[in-house]
């Protein structure tokens, strides 16, 4: 069975978009949730973010869109690859201000280019997005 292209989830906060814009594209905001440590190079396209987790690694994150306050997209390393392996998965945030605050949407896209003995990196993916989405609202959650 090939393996599926996207992963895409939904997620209502009761945050306003200038509050979950900067916990998605700064370095305090990711460190905090995405990660245990993040660095922003320049928050441009062509720009760079590392975000190390400290049971993973460091991984870096290629910026491709950034519309503040309402859409932030990198590609970033498929695990299983070899490193320097072109292959990536692009990871786009849609951010629509709602009545009560946020609707953040995550499409994460690029799995069919994936060999069948890599469908476990599909797979670590799922269920890390549903992780750090919960962990992105416990953040927004407890800041003052």
């Amino acid at each position: 069975m090939p393996v599926p292209d996207r992963i895409e989830r939904t997620l209502e906060l009761a945050h306003p978009p200038a509050q979950v814009w900067a916990a998605l594209t700064t370095a305090e905001g990711l460190g905090g949730w995405f990660g245990s440590h993040a660095e922003v190079d320049d928050l441009r396209p062509g720009g760079e973010v590392r975000v190390r987790w400290d049971d993973q690694g460091e991984f870096t994150l290629w910026i491709q869109v950034v519309e503040p306050p309402r859409r932030f997209a990198y590609t970033w390393a498929i695990e299983g690859l070899p490193a320097g392996d072109p292959r990536r998965t692009y990871v786009e945030f849609t951010l629509e201000p709602t009545g009560t605050g946020t609707r953040v949407t995550v499409v994460e896209s690029g799995f069919a280019q994936l060999p069948d003995q890599l469908a476990g990196a599909y797979e670590s993916n799922v269920n890390g997005w549903r992780t750090e989405l919960a962990e992105l609202a416990g953040y927004l959650d407890a800041a003052p």
